[in-house]
C-alpha cells in the first residue's frame, strides 16, 4: 500500500513539462528512494484521457485509470502522479481518481502563473491543440463570460477547489510559477519541497529549449487547422504529423521576432482579474510554495496580434514553411536511404557467411 500519492494534476503552461522531464529522467534515482513514478509519462496521458473520457482519446490506448492507480497503490512508499491535463477532470472524476488512491494519503499539488502570461500561451496551446479560433476571438470570449474552460482548465483557482477540496488543507499545495529571470531551477525545488524529494537526488539540466510561436508561425498553424477538415481528429495522428513534421521541426525552429500578446488595451481588466485571483487564492486554506504576488502581471507592454497580420506576411512565412518542410524530408529520406544500405549490407554479409559456411561443409571429405 502507498504511503503517500502526490497528484500533479495542473496547470497547463506552468513550467510542468520541465518538472516532468526532471521526475522522469531521474525516476531510477527516485526509485531507489522509495518515490514510484507508475507507468511510464505516456501511460499517465493515457491514463488522464481514460479518467477524463475525453472524446478525442485514442481507443487502443491500454492504460487506463484504474490501472495506473493499481500500480500506485501496489507500491509501499510514496508516489507521484504528474500531468497538467488532470485540472480539467469534472468533480466527480476528480473524486473517483482521490478514492481510488485510498487509504494512501493523497496530496494534491496545483502550480499557477499570471495571467499576463497565461492567456496568450493558453490560446497558442490551443492552436496547437488543433483549434482554429482566433487570438480575439479567444479573448473576447474569455471576457465576455463565454469561455468557462479557461478558468477550469487552466487556472489554479478552480482546480483547487475541484481537487483541493477532496483532501486535507495541508494536503492542498500551490506553486507559484516564478517570473521572467528567476533562476531555472527554483521552480523544481519548490516541486520538490512539497514531495520530500531531497534536494541532491535528481540531476537536474538546463530547461530544454521550448519556443513559443511567433504572431506569424501561430496564424499559420491555425489556417492549417482549418484546412484540415476532419483529417487527423484524434490527439496521437495530429502529434505524429501535424505536431511532428510542422510545429517541432520547422515552425519552432523559426526565429520568429514578431511576439505577441494580449495588448495594452485589455491591460486593466487582466490586472483587475489578477487581483481577483490573488484574493480568492489568499482565502482558500492551502500551503502556499513560492509568494501569491508573483501572479500579479508585471512587465506589461503593448505587442500585436496575430489577428492584425496581413496576408502578404502570412503567405510569406507560409512559403518559408513549405521549403524548410522539403528541406526536412530530404533529410529524412536520406536518413532512410542510409539506415536502408545499413540493413542491406548487414543482410550481405549475413548471406555471405552462409554461403561461405555451406561450402566448407560441402568440401569436407
Amino acid at each position: 500500500m502507498a504511503r503517500r500519492v502526490y497528484l500533479h494534476v495542473g496547470a497547463p503552461k506552468t513550467g510542468s513539462t520541465f518538472v516532468q522531464d526532471v521526475l522522469w529522467r531521474n525516476r531510477r534515482e527516485l526509485k531507489r528512494a522509495g518515490i514510484l513514478l507508475p507507468g511510464s509519462a505516456r501511460a499517465q496521458d493515457a491514463a488522464m484521457t481514460d479518467l477524463r473520457q475525453v472524446p478525442w482519446r485514442d481507443a487502443d490506448l491500454r492504460w487506463t485509470w484504474d490501472r495506473l492507480a493499481a500500480k500506485a497503490r501496489e507500491w509501499s512508499g510514496d508516489v507521484i502522479i504528474s500531468n497538467e491535463g488532470l485540472g480539467g477532470a469534472s468533480s466527480a472524476q476528480a473524486t473517483r481518481a482521490v478514492e481510488s488512491l485510498r487509504p494512501a494519503e493523497v496530496h494534491v499539488v496545483v502550480a499557477g502563473r499570471d495571467l499576463w502570461r497565461t492567456l496568450p500561451s493558453t490560446w497558442q496551446q490551443s492552436i496547437r491543440a488543433r483549434s482554429g479560433w482566433r487570438f480575439g476571438a479567444f479573448l473576447g470570449a474569455v471576457e465576455r463570460g463565454e469561455f468557462e474552460t479557461f478558468w477550469d482548465n487552466y487556472t489554479a483557482n478552480r482546480m483547487l477547489r475541484r481537487w483541493g477540496d477532496l483532501v486535507p488543507a495541508e494536503r492542498r499545495h500551490l506553486v507559484t510559477v516564478p517570473p521572467p529571470g528567476a533562476p531555472h531551477d527554483t521552480l523544481w525545488h519548490r516541486f520538490a519541497a512539497i514531495m520530500g524529494i531531497p534536494d541532491d537526488l535528481c540531476e537536474l539540466e538546463t530547461p530544454t529549449s521550448n519556443p513559443s510561436l511567433g504572431a506569424a508561425e501561430a496564424e499559420v498553424l491555425r489556417r492549417v487547422n482549418l484546412a484540415l477538415g476532419d483529417r487527423f481528429p484524434l490527439r496521437r495522428p495530429y502529434q505524429e504529423v501535424v505536431q511532428r513534421h510542422l510545429v517541432d521541426s520547422v515552425l519552432r525552429q523559426r526565429e520568429n521576432g514578431l511576439r505577441f500578446g494580449v495588448g495594452l488595451d485589455r491591460a486593466e481588466w487582466v490586472a483587475e482579474l489578477a487581483e481577483q485571483q490573488i484574493k480568492e487564492l489568499r482565502d482558500y486554506p492551502c500551503r502556499i510554495v513560492g509568494d501569491l504576488e508573483e501572479l500579479r502581471p508585471t512587465g506589461m507592454t503593448q505587442s500585436r496580434s496575430p489577428d492584425e497580420l496581413d496576408d502578404g506576411q502570412v503567405l510569406n512565412t507560409a512559403i518559408e514553411t513549405i521549403v524548410a518542410m522539403l528541406e526536412q524530408a530530404e533529410a529524412l529520406s536520406r536518413r532512410a536511404d542510409r539506415r536502408y544500405e545499413e540493413i542491406l549490407a548487414r543482410v550481405r554479409t549475413r548471406v555471405d557467411g552462409g554461403v561461405r559456411r555451406r561450402l566448407r561443409r560441402a568440401a569436407r571429405p
